[in-house]
């Protein structure tokens, strides 16, 4: 695994000029209905409505176009349960280079098609962290591809970092922003975008019971991240990466942790209210305020919905 140093906070600035010609401005919701079941005015950043269907793209993207063009033109490999390899496919297509994709096995085939559709490589491995870097070693050493690791790259944090930029700079400020954790490359992005330009907005993250390496981590005051993943959220089954743990230790950042079936039901309602298709790692976000509404009471919340690839033909229902 890159345990390169996090970026600078300036970098999210400089990654949203970079990336602005390419990734979309996702629209803000609102929802007199959800912010009276809330207790607080909540701003949804619809990230699920950006190319390739989640906010990775902005960090995918950022990294592309950072590579000097020799660099470049060998093409780039990552490893993906699917959202970041979808991106990343995305991300070379528009700059005409090649992209290889190491996919773990049981990963949501609606992602994997997401991945195909932009004409991504796809390599298939065991569903362990361990195999993934082996075989993303692998497809480096024959094609000598540039490694875009999905949530540890600087260029991949920083430029996660913008969705958060556009949300403070369209409805700020905020008294909190919240956001999903998994590796980490979209929480350390906002606390690097919050250092840069709204330092008095607290960040919380949500992290599903089944995957809490982060609250365990910050928590001690080490990363702890022997553990096996068992959630519905399945773009959070990552572990946190050693950058992402700097920042968000050096952020004080808090984390709430929540059980499937609360996050499945959040989902239900956002698509039921904001008539949005949302994944379940996205509705976590929403799923945290609700299970403890008295952290966020009359205050105004930013929320960013991370994406919405969902396997329709294997919707959890029976989680709620």
């Amino acid at each position: 695994m890159n345990e390169a140093p996090p970026p600078p906070a300036h970098a999210v600035l400089e990654a949203a000029a970079r990336i602005a010609a390419h990734a979309a401005v996702t629209p803000v919701l609102r929802s007199q209905t959800l912010d009276a079941l809330a207790g607080a005015q909540l701003a949804f950043k619809a990230e699920h409505l950006q190319r390739s269907g989640a906010f990775k793209f902005r960090g995918a993207c950022n990294a592309v176009w950072s590579l000097p063009a020799e660099q470049a033109s060998a093409g780039v490999v990552t490893h993906s349960s699917g959202n970041h390899g979808a991106a990343l496919a995305l991300a070379a297509l528009t700059r005409g280079i090649a992209c290889h994709v190491v996919v773990p096995e049981g990963a949501v085939a609606a992602k994997l098609a997401n991945i195909a559709r932009h004409g991504a490589t796809l390599w298939q491995c065991a569903p362990t962290i361990a195999a993934r870097e082996a075989m993303c070693a692998q497809v480096q050493a024959d094609t000598g591809a540039t490694l875009v690791h999905p949530y540890t790259d600087a260029a991949v944090i920083a430029g996660q970092g913008t969705a958060a930029l556009e949300l403070l700079q369209a409805e700020g400020p905020f008294d909190v922003l919240v956001v999903p954790v998994g590796g980490g490359g979209l929480a350390a992005g906002t606390a690097l975008a919050l250092q840069q330009v709204s330092p008095q907005t607290r960040l919380v993250l949500a992290e599903p019971v089944g995957a809490a390496d982060t609250a365990r981590s910050l928590q001690a005051g080490e990363r702890r991240i022997d553990f096996v993943p068992d959630t519905v959220c399945d773009g959070l089954r990552g572990t946190l990466g050693a950058p992402n743990f700097q920042v968000l230790q050096a952020a004080c950042t808090e984390v709430i942790v929540v059980d499937d079936a609360a996050t499945v039901a959040a989902m239900r309602l956002l698509w039921q209210v904001l008539k949005q298709t949302v994944e379940p790692s996205s509705a976590i976000a929403f799923a945290a305020v609700l299970a403890q509404p008295q952290r966020f009471v009359g205050l105004r919340v930013g929320l960013v919905l991370s994406g919405g690839n969902v396997d329709i033909d294997a919707l959890p229902w029976s989680a709620a």
